[in-house]
């Protein structure tokens, strides 16, 4: 559908930021309410063993998912950039060289992630009681990776062409598929854990048909044979911008792991209450990754045209909204915080009581620091929109040693409420490098 393709190298930043976000913002909303589904799901149908379980494979899982986006949010700067300075027939051969990368990418991936899981599983001290549903859980979804790399790549593409809106419908309609999924797999068939995998597997396959569709209906991504063929160069600068993004998701991600396995020997009962607030913490997000999103593009676009003064103000603008947004949202999550986590507890009067202790009281303390989340994810976009994934590459690192450093040695200063700030100080280590590179980099350009 070519009339959602928007060039954003002209008109006000801040209304082509928000505009371009908003429909990311609303799908994401989507994204995230098929994940709170999952969870309420499988934690008042299953109870807190199946919740902990579930919360036992997040991390491993999202380092999957993190590769996979890192891959193609760097493929997709390039063809931003592309499109910007109008050479279409340059973009067409980006687009194919980066499916061909990404179908690569996407074996890789589910072979080593069926290989690791269970022995990652036990690394992490996943407790004895909740690693056969734990493991299960990652089994069927890393065999639906290849599916979740077209999905991202698709929406990618179309991001990348100033198309935000697309991708929101996909998103709307595989929250709808997963949502009744859910409810006839694990209500329905008793299905379990697996049921909501499954689900979610089926979800994200309607999603990336659907961008399919319509990109097809793109004229100037109608590709040819040639297209598809590997070029050295192009490849190699697609890899660099890609590769240093995956990595900072697994970095992440194997901080976010070394955090759970702390967490794991707290006890069911407190990893039940973490794994919920964890659940919200793509809620709290929500507005950040789309403001990320858009940046990239925002900036990619400009920077292919050689409007450098106006990621100036695209930067001055997002960064006023972002913290608005963020401020909200954290209001929102302290007054409400208890009714929306109940929404993922069960069981007996006393677990309950001690989960939901555990689940506000971290809520809480991500809610306060949130603008520090939301500066973050402009800046690094910003950097990334610029074509440096390496900086970005280098917070992720930084996060990794503020993240696990907190989580190994605070728990001991002043026991378990040491891990909830973690998170906190992993988000103030990326920002101080990233908001330092952010001033060397524009330095280097004209004012």
């Amino acid at each position: 559908m070519a009339s959602n393709i928007k060039s954003m190298t002209a008109g006000k930043p801040a209304k082509l930021i928000f505009a371009f976000a908003l429909p990311l913002m609303i799908g994401n909303v989507f994204q995230q309410l098929y994940t709170v589904v999952d969870t309420m799901v499988v934690g008042q149908i299953l109870g807190v063993n199946a919740l902990a379980a579930l919360g036992a494979s997040d991390w491993l899982n999202w380092m999957m998912l993190g590769i996979v986006q890192g891959f193609a949010q760097g493929f997709s700067i390039l063809m931003a950039q592309e499109f910007g300075a109008g050479n279409m027939q340059r973009l067409k051969k980006v687009v194919g060289n980066a499916i061909v990368l990404s179908a690569i990418s996407a074996v890789v991936l589910l072979v080593l992630g069926e290989a690791v899981a269970l022995p990652v599983l036990r690394l992490l001290q996943t407790p004895e009681d909740i690693i056969g549903q734990s493991l299960l859980y990652l089994r069927i979804m890393f065999a639906g990776i290849p599916i979740v790399m077209a999905y991202n790549l698709l929406a990618s593409i179309l991001r990348a062409l100033g198309d935000g809106k697309t991708p929101l419908h996909a998103m709307i309609l595989a929250a709808v598929i997963n949502i009744i999924l859910d409810l006839v797999f694990v209500m329905g068939f008793g299905w379990g854990i697996a049921g909501a995998a499954v689900a979610t597997v089926i979800a994200q396959f309607s999603s990336s048909i659907f961008c399919y569709i319509h990109i097809r209906k793109i004229d100037i991504l109608t590709l040819s044979r040639e297209d598809y063929a590997l070029s050295g160069e192009l490849d190699k600068k697609l890899v660099f911008l890609g590769l240093p993004m995956a990595f900072q998701n697994a970095i992440i991600s194997v901080g976010g792991m070394i955090v759970q396995s702390v967490v794991n020997g707290f006890g069911v009962t407190f990893i039940a209450g973490f794994t919920a607030t964890n659940k919200l913490y793509g809620v709290l997000e929500v507005a950040a990754t789309s403001y990320g999103y858009a940046m990239i593009t925002y900036v990619g676009q400009n920077l292919g045209g050689g409007y450098i003064d106006r990621i100036r103000k695209g930067m001055r603008a997002a960064l006023g909204i972002a913290l608005l947004t963020s401020a909200v949202i954290a209001a929102g999550m302290l007054i409400f915080g208890h009714q929306i986590l109940g929404c993922f507890i069960s069981g007996s009067p006393e677990e309950a009581e001690k989960t939901m202790y555990v689940a506000y009281h971290y809520l809480a303390i991500m809610s306060v620091f949130l603008p520090v989340l939301y500066i973050l994810h402009v800046v690094r976009s910003a950097l990334q929109g610029m074509g440096d994934t390496v900086l970005p590459m280098v917070s992720g690192v930084a996060e990794f040693a503020m993240r696990t450093g907190t989580a190994i040695l605070l728990p001991l200063l002043i026991g378990e409420e040491g891990i909830f700030y973690a998170e906190i100080m992993a988000w103030v280590g990326a920002d101080v490098i990233l908001v330092c590179s952010y001033f060397v980099r524009m330095k280097k350009y004209p004012t």
